[in-house]
């Protein structure tokens, strides 16, 4: 792309060549013998081809095939020799660097030639071979100007598209660092979510169950304390131990918060596991909760992380059944199979009051999180004789998740 500054060059040696061609070229006509004079016609065509050169770097061909017409129409009509061939070099110099040389350089022999037989015959003069060689020495120096302007102008270009490729490769490195930064960030802050999910997580888990089972137990006691203080003891004692596991777990995981998951892993397990029912059920049982459990298939051992989830999700279902279901009875099935361990929570429909709803509850949200970080699946629905039904699908190869459906 031309700038302001290779405009105003063009101008100025368009000028000068200008002038030049005007003034020595009348003074060259006046001291030729047998020229034709130089009138309008002839100053036109001295004019022309400087004109023309104002073009040059858009035009490099097209430029210099016009300047060589002019060039050979003014000889051929003609006037005398002189710097009308001023503008032909700096158009041929123009062309053999920008355009393309074969179309430029293959004048030059046809040139020599002209100028060496018809033209001179033609204008009536006699040459020698000095004149002839001198002629040939000139266009081939002519030649190597235009090949060196050539090789320096695409040398100077590939520095340039060097600095430019060095320039766009710090950019892309600084692109690529910017957005290593960013994924990197994004990685941090992506664990720190997780970790915050998997606290939000765990303090739902353990207080939760905890508090319902208290809520219920101390209800139990206070309407019981007069009348049958033994059962009110009773419930008093179970209140006692679920304040004194869910303050051990709750410790467990400040603890973990505070020392770094790098130092003290995370409270993740439950006291009991799937594979113990009893213990795992007699909290619900003991808040009043008539819970029956099915065993099919062969129990086996499973992942430490799958248990955790199995008996999370028994916990929240149950404790779901306590806080809005009073008075129903619960089903648990827990079915092995060879790659798959199958859970049913189903409770029945309420008999002291209607069923209530959750509002903003994270149970059943937490109870599908866990199933999905296993590969697991996780439904959670009303049944149509108005009780409720929670299934989980886990698998027991962590590496086989269940197919999506």
């Amino acid at each position: 792309m031309e700038t302001s500054a290779a405009r105003r060059w063009d101008v100025l040696l368009a000028v000068v060549v200008g002038a030049v061609q005007l003034g020595a070229g009348t003074l060259a006509n006046e001291h030729q013998t047998g020229m034709r004079a130089l009138d309008l016609l002839g100053y036109a065509l001295l004019a022309a081809g400087p004109l023309l050169l104002v073009v040059r770097r858009r035009y490099p061909d097209p430029v210099f095939y016009a300047v060589l017409a002019i060039t050979s129409a003014y000889l051929l009509i003609g006037y005398g020799y002189g710097p009308v061939f001023l503008a032909l070099v700096v158009a041929f110099l123009t062309a053999g660097v920008r355009g393309s040389r074969w179309r430029t350089y293959s004048f030059v022999p046809l040139g020599y030639l002209l100028m060496v037989w018809p033209v001179p015959s033609w204008r009536g003069y006699d040459t020698n071979t000095w004149q002839e060689f001198g002629l040939l020495a000139w266009l081939v120096v002519l030649v190597a100007i235009a090949e060196g302007l050539r090789q320096r102008m695409s040398a100077v270009a590939a520095r340039h598209g060097r600095a430019e490729e060095a320039r766009r490769n710090e950019q892309a490195q600084r692109e690529r660092e910017a957005a290593e930064r960013a994924r990197e960030a994004a990685e941090r802050e992506q664990r720190v979510s997780e970790e915050r999910l998997t606290i939000a997580r765990e303090l739902h888990d353990v207080l939760a169950h905890s508090l319902s089972l208290i809520n219920v137990q101390s209800s139990v006691a206070l309407e019981l304390i007069d009348r049958r203080p033994e059962q009110a003891a009773t419930a008093l004692a179970a209140i006692k131990t679920a304040s004194k596991d869910a303050l051990g777990e709750v410790h467990a995981l400040l603890r973990s918060i505070r020392g770094g998951t790098g130092t003290v892993p995370a409270p993740i397990s439950p006291t009991v596991g799937i594979g113990d029912l009893e213990s795992l059920l007699q909290p619900a049982r003991a808040a009043g909760l008539e819970v029956r459990a099915i065993v099919t298939g062969v129990p086996k051992r499973l992942p430490s992380v799958v248990d955790v989830a199995a008996a999370r999700i028994v916990q929240e279902s149950l404790t779901n059944a306590i806080r809005h279901a009073p008075g129903a009875s619960v089903l648990l099935t827990v079915r092995y199979s060879a790659d798959r361990l199958h859970l049913a929570v189903d409770n029945t429909r309420p008999t002291r009051g209607p069923a209530t709803v959750s509002t903003g509850g994270h149970g059943i949200t937490g109870m599908t999180e866990r199933a999905k970080a296993l590969g697991g699946r996780l439904l959670a629905e009303p049944k149509p004789d108005g009780g409720f039904r929670v299934e989980a699908r886990l698998p027991v190869h962590l590496g086989h998740p269940e197919p999506a459906s």
